[in-house]
């Protein structure tokens, strides 16, 4: 927490009454002040003070007294949004290839709700539940890995796919994985690329949709590399269900030999397919950005694909991945946009994420928005040389708020009363 002088602190708290009739007249447990709200769920983006009581939002107006509240955020000059929603990471960290901690990664970065995109299968679920679910600040969720075994990542060192042998699945026991598991199995997921999946991967993805039809999930398919064609995967998906990756360099992408988007591509996203980005360490690339963009085919939301093989660069995290498409000329609404409320209408929770809606949980963000040069990298693999390009915006998440609750120590001041 930050020392503040008496000249710093009468103008953040304004005049108060004694302390015996403060405590009375305090109806909130915390206020965040003067920042931009930024909340795409009430079209609202304008200078607002969030108060919050008893874990909720309870109100969203301009120039709230902070001598109402107990503690107080000082959010001036910077951006208040809902906390993110990052619909595909990877953090069953200690047992899965590519498993990194949640909280310092997630919740520390803004990102107060995740989803574990199937680092885990039936046979590895509990223990995903058990010790990371059940004890990590973050929120996190999980879409259950069609293979009993999970991610089994492809690296020089273990160049074998979870999919390619089908013994690997057992559709009765995933199906009874999420019976079991329903407040946090929001879906299905099947990676498809040909070294994960080999020839399997409409086989694959067919058990992975029986499983999810059974239980009125949608699913979420990794692809890129795959055996079949692309046309013949988007062909299975129904309204509701994810690609990812959807903006990768490499055979088989949603851009035809011309650079255009494919018309199958345009019509799945028509019939309510969402169109993720699973940024990750292969499945970004500018080129494929700027002929989407151009064809007016933007993300439907924008994930990190954050694991420990991209934690160090070039995704770093969510918020990173953001001011990419910032300097690809999405504005800032648009951009957290599609890290709060279009996630959150993505897959049912059981709580409001991804927005700032009184009544909602109080998750909450605070960012800075730092000028300079910022060396921006894609992850193509199979492109060549990776080519970065230089940014003069970056998003920095300075405080983070959970259930009411701030989260770590926050970097900005923060006044206790």
């Amino acid at each position: 927490m930050h020392r503040l002088s008496r000249r710093q602190l009468l103008p953040l708290l304004g005049t108060l009454a004694p302390a015996g009739v403060r405590a009375q007249n305090q109806p909130y447990d915390l206020l965040i002040r003067g920042g931009r709200v930024i909340d795409p769920s009430q079209s609202l983006s304008a200078v607002r003070d969030v108060a919050v009581t008893d874990r909720k939002i309870v109100r969203v107006a301009e120039n709230i007294a902070p001598g109402q509240a107990r503690v107080v955020i000082d959010a001036r000059g910077r951006y208040v949004t809902p906390g993110l929603v990052d619909i595909h990471v990877h953090v069953y960290d200690g047992v899965a290839p590519l498993g990194i901690p949640a909280d310092p990664n997630c919740i520390a970065k803004g990102a107060t709700t995740v989803v574990d995109a199937g680092s885990a299968g039936a046979a590895t679920f509990p223990g995903l539940r058990r010790m990371v679910i059940q004890n990590a600040e973050t929120r996190v969720f999980a879409l259950l890995n069609i293979s009993l075994i999970g991610q089994s990542t492809v690296t020089e060192d273990h160049p074998w796919g979870e999919l390619l042998d089908l013994r690997h699945v057992n559709v009765k026991l995933a199906q009874k994985t999420i019976e079991q598991n329903r407040d946090v199995i929001v879906g299905m997921k099947v990676r498809l690329s040909r070294q994960i999946a080999g020839d399997n991967d409409l086989k694959a993805l067919d058990l992975a949709r029986e499983v999810a039809d059974a239980a009125g999930l949608p699913v979420m398919v990794h692809i890129g590399d795959t055996a079949s064609p692309l046309s013949s995967i988007v062909g299975r998906l129904k309204k509701g269900d994810v690609i990812t990756h959807s903006f990768h360099g490499r055979p088989q992408g949603i851009l035809n030999d011309r650079g255009r988007v494919h018309d199958f591509v345009l019509k799945a996203v028509d019939n309510g397919v969402n169109l993720d980005v699973g940024h990750g360490r292969g499945s970004f690339a500018w080129k494929v950005m700027d002929a989407a963009m151009k064809q007016g085919v933007t993300p439907g939301t924008i994930s990190s694909d954050v694991h420990q093989f991209n934690v160090n660069g070039p995704v770093f995290d969510l918020a990173t991945t953001l001011s990419k498409f910032l300097h690809l000329g999405m504005s800032l609404e648009q951009v957290i946009e599609r890290a709060t409320i279009r996630p959150a209408r993505a897959f049912r929770f059981p709580h409001q994420p991804g927005t700032l809606r009184v009544g909602a949980e109080a998750d909450i963000a605070v960012f800075e928005m730092r000028e300079g040069d910022f060396p921006y990298e894609e992850s193509s693999s199979g492109t060549g040389t990776p080519e970065i390009r230089m940014g003069h915006r970056r998003l920095m998440p300075v405080a983070t708020v959970k259930a009411g609750r701030i989260y770590g120590n926050a970097a900005i001041p923060v006044v206790r009363i």
